[in-house]
């Protein structure tokens, strides 16, 4: 009994702190841009959240969607196949600890030292452009520009693919050898394996971390401002309004912006947290 009471208390040490901090800097503010986007002019109605989601503001919403959408979907096949490969390989042993290790520092890579690297490397005048055009190959007859949408969608997989890999890794793992030998001994190809068992099994988690990435990618700011300012997604948008870009009566169109956001990620991490339980029904059986 003493303790339990003592484990309870050791809790409440670590919780109480926790909370206080969760509410303070994460809680109070989502409700003050909530109050903020329902009282436009200090009166309660809906205009700002209209407005937000008309106009150029609407392709911003778009835009966002898509260079999300484009990045989460390469990337998150490319990290699943990139984990399946190293579940497959025994030798040599290191690597797993170097991809592990490469994951979880590329995957929290971002802002404006991942600009500044593909700016230094494929930038206009970065070191590989100049060596490819000393060898007579000009990138710009390519039509890739690392300001543009595909630009931005590879230089976003820089830490698309290291996230999905650690999203992707204990799932893969958790795939038993047994349930592989098993469907070979009842005559099915590792083929039908796959298309049967491996990949239905892995589905829900897969899905999970494609919706993590989208998260990811939507709400990234620093790493698009740096490449091309004038790109029209929801990032830059709240930053243009939040400068004071705005006319009269449109003081709270940031914090309307800023509420759809919030609304968009909270639904995305509610669909993410049940994959992520139907994921564990197997991997815990």
């Amino acid at each position: 009994m003493g303790a339990f009471l003592r484990g309870n208390r050791l809790g409440l040490i670590v919780a109480v702190p926790f909370s206080a901090f969760i509410g303070l800097f994460l809680i109070y503010p989502s409700l003050v841009v909530l109050f903020k986007a329902l009282t436009p002019g200090g009166a309660f109605g809906l205009s700002a959240m209209t407005r937000a989601l008309s106009g150029t503001y609407r392709s911003g919403f778009i835009n966002s969607a898509w260079l999300s959408l484009a990045s989460a979907v390469i990337g998150g096949a490319i990290g699943l196949a990139l984990a399946l490969a190293v579940k497959g390989m025994t030798r040599p042993r290191w690597l797993h600890t170097i991809l592990d290790s490469w994951s979880a520092v590329a995957s929290q890579l971002g802002g404006v030292p991942l600009a500044f690297a593909f700016i230094a490397t494929i930038g206009t005048q970065g070191l590989l452009t100049k060596l490819l055009m000393q060898l007579g190959v000009d990138p710009a007859n390519f039509g890739l520009s690392i300001s543009g949408f595909w630009g931005l969608v590879f230089v976003y997989l820089y830490f698309q693919i290291p996230l999905m890999f650690l999203v992707m890794t204990p799932a893969v793992h958790g795939l038993r050898e047994t349930w592989r030998e098993a469907a070979l001994i009842l005559g099915a190809s590792p083929l039908q394996y796959w298309r049967s068992v491996g990949l239905p099994l892995l589905l829900p988690a897969t899905l999970g971390g494609i919706l993590l990435l989208f998260v990811n990618a939507f709400t990234a700011y620093s790493t698009a401002a740096v490449l091309n300012a004038s790109l029209n997604i929801v990032p830059l948008q709240i930053r243009f309004l939040l400068q004071g870009n705005v006319i009269t009566g449109e003081e709270d169109l940031a914090n309307a912006i800023v509420t759809w956001v919030i609304i968009l990620l909270l639904l995305t991490l509610l669909l993410v947290t049940l994959l992520q339980r139907r994921a564990l029904r197997w991997t815990r059986s």
